[in-house]
């Protein structure tokens, strides 16, 4: 079985419990085997506090109550007891404590354990307070009746210092501790962010892809549909006796068109559902894209199937025109020549391409509306890859825009093109 490790590379059992927990939001309660060890160290200081005072006679015999000395021994063993709770009740324990070190010397051991389980625990204005409660009365105790043999300056100084390290001891350990767990919160925030940002990055890039099948997509299946409608309309004229019957040649045109943009799409919609399969997140779907060069082919197949395009490319592409800005101006054509199939079939469509560096591109297409229709919003369906394409543009820092004017529907995108 793997050993399970904290975010720091350290496993849990060598971390308090405080910092083992698998996340900030649910820190672990129950002690680890370095808490097992830490307890186990302190319980043995504290009790040979007891062992060791238990050797001699006390200075200050004479000084206290005789009840003090003979129970003594059991509060102070009873103290030491009491410390194994400390990590749960630090202030219970601490008050527990205190009691048993006002009543015997043997105590002492875990007076200082006390202090420094509360400096730990707990934040300084409780800290603090605690510690000044053992030191008061053990510097009054020291001044009052101080040992023979020790000046009592010497012997507050002592009992200051052995009160006082603990405190700051704890507090260092409770603000290191704060430290971490404040580092690894940022952690699992920003490994929450980013996987956010991930999650947004893979939703744009399948909301990108699913424009790129329209664009695709609709003007191959438009290719087909035109192909296909020219094809069953003179098969109906040449029953019905109005035109002349189809030949071999014209059945076989036809039908390698129609193969041919079928094939196509599958292609294309086979590269865009790679991506999907892959999770690409290099933001560029797979295969080679359009470019203003492949222009030419495009028009060639919509000629192919009757379309009337009149083109003109006044463009010639440097290394400062980005990649992503060309397939906006192909795909700009794509559109307009396929809601022109849709909306004015038969109309003569013309297209214009311009720009230079430091000037722009810009991309136009233009066709006489249809008899009846005013708008292209009055077609049903319309305008959906207006919208695709709109939100392209506008990542690539340019402008769209069409309706009619002048009898004709115009489509034009106006891109940056640095010098």
């Amino acid at each position: 079985m793997a050993l399970r490790t904290h975010p720091f590379h350290a496993p849990p059992w060598l971390l308090p419990g405080q910092l083992a927990g698998l996340s900030v939001d649910e820190p672990r309660r129950r002690r680890t085997a370095r808490d097992w060890a830490a307890d186990a160290v302190l319980f043995l200081v504290a009790l040979g506090f007891i062992v060791f005072s238990g050797e001699e006679t006390p200075y200050y015999v004479g000084e206290v109550p005789g009840w003090f000395h003979t129970v003594d021994p059991f509060i102070s063993l009873a103290a030491c007891l009491v410390l194994w709770l400390r990590r749960r009740h630090p202030l219970a324990v601490a008050g527990f404590v205190f009691v048993a070190y006002m009543i015997g010397d043997s105590a002492t051991g875990a007076a200082l354990v006390a202090v420094l389980t509360v400096a730990v625990h707990r934040g300084w204005q409780v800290s603090v307070p605690v510690a000044l409660a053992f030191l008061v009365p053990s510097l009054w105790f020291s001044f009052t009746t101080p040992p023979p043999t020790v000046p009592w300056q010497a012997m507050a100084v002592i009992v200051f210092l052995m009160f006082v390290v603990p405190l700051v001891w704890g507090m260092a350990v409770r603000s290191r501790r704060q430290v971490v767990v404040g580092l690894r919160r940022d952690a699992e925030w920003a490994a929450r962010d980013h996987e956010h940002r991930l999650a947004d990055a893979r939703r744009a890039e399948r909301e990108r892809i699913a424009r790129e099948m329209h664009d695709t997509l609709a003007h191959r299946i438009s290719l087909i549909s035109v192909h296909a409608g020219a094809l069953a309309y003179r098969s109906a004229q040449a029953e019905a006796g109005a035109g002349r019957p189809l030949d071999a040649a014209d059945v076989g045109a036809a039908i390698d068109v129609i193969h041919g943009n079928a094939r196509r799409a599958l292609v294309e919609l086979g590269d865009v559902l790679e991506v999907l399969r892959t999770d690409a997140e290099d933001g560029e779907p797979a295969g080679p894209q359009p470019r203003i060069a492949d222009i030419t082919r495009l028009v060639a197949d919509a000629e192919a199937v009757g379309q009337r395009v009149a083109v003109t490319v006044e463009c010639e592409p440097t290394d400062t025109l980005r990649a992503a800005v060309q397939r906006t101006v192909y795909r700009t054509v794509q559109e307009g020549l396929t809601n022109a199939r849709k909306h004015a079939p038969g109309a003569r469509v013309e297209v214009r391409v311009t720009g230079a560096p430091g000037e722009g591109v810009t991309a136009v297409v233009s066709n006489p509306l249809a008899p009846g229709v005013s708008a292209p919003s009055a077609v049903p369906g319309a305008g959906v890859g207006l919208t695709g394409l709109a939100e392209r543009v506008a990542l690539d820092g340019g402008t769209l825009e069409h309706g009619p004017e002048l009898g004709c529907f115009r489509l034009v995108t106006r891109l940056p093109w640095p010098a």
